[in-house]
């Protein structure tokens, strides 16, 4: 049965260790699982990065990984969502419904509007995103995820150009115009996501 956990705030190679165990697992046969999680600074480069898309990393840990995409930035004020998952209905599917659960909880939480765009892939409202998105599926599991804005620091982002977009961004605190702690907002997502992963069509 697909299950959720709330990890806190943890060292992103440590939950990616993590990731790939559960992949393990996976493979061999067990349910799949959704970590939700806070972590500090870090920068992520995809198999795709262009490194002059880090613009100023101020002594933040900077991490090539197997993922899609650009340059991404992690930190305080983001919740980091990564179902480790058998792809059953292929990536497209998947990343759907991950969103759909994302835009459901963001418009509980008092931030309606929001909406999944394939390109460039991620939530968003208007034209700010709320969430990036970048996996990596070996074996038909996925790892890695999706990364939701909740209150990150706008001085953070100076750091990096996201995904190489150039694309404003926007938090949940701040379409809600009330700020929310990430495990808050954990709480609502986590069980959204194993309910539409879990879904039979």
């Amino acid at each position: 049965m697909l299950a959720w956990h709330w990890l806190g705030r943890a060292g992103y190679r440590r939950v990616l260790a993590d990731q790939h165990a559960a992949r393990e697992r996976v493979w061999a046969g067990a349910d799949g699982v959704v970590l939700l999680c806070e972590h500090p600074p870090v920068i992520t480069l995809g198999r795709s990065a262009n490194r002059a898309n880090v613009l100023a990393p101020g002594g933040v840990e900077v991490v090539p990984i197997e993922r899609g995409g650009d340059v991404t930035y992690h930190g305080p004020g983001q919740l980091m969502i990564y179902p480790i998952v058998r792809l059953r209905r292929g990536v497209v599917d998947f990343l759907e419904r991950v969103a759909a659960a994302i835009v459901d909880a963001a418009a509980v939480l008092g931030a309606p509007g929001a909406a999944w765009r394939r390109e460039p892939a991620g939530v968003w409202v208007g034209d700010a995103k709320l969430a990036a998105c970048g996996i990596h599926v070996a074996r038909g599991v996925s790892v890695h995820g999706f990364a939701l804005d909740v209150a990150t620091p706008r001085e953070a982002w100076a750091r990096i150009n996201p995904c190489g977009l150039g694309a404003p961004l926007v938090s949940l605190s701040a379409l809600r115009g009330a700020p929310i702690s990430v495990a808050e907002v954990a709480v609502e997502v986590g069980p959204r996501v194993v309910t539409a992963l879990a879904m039979r069509d």
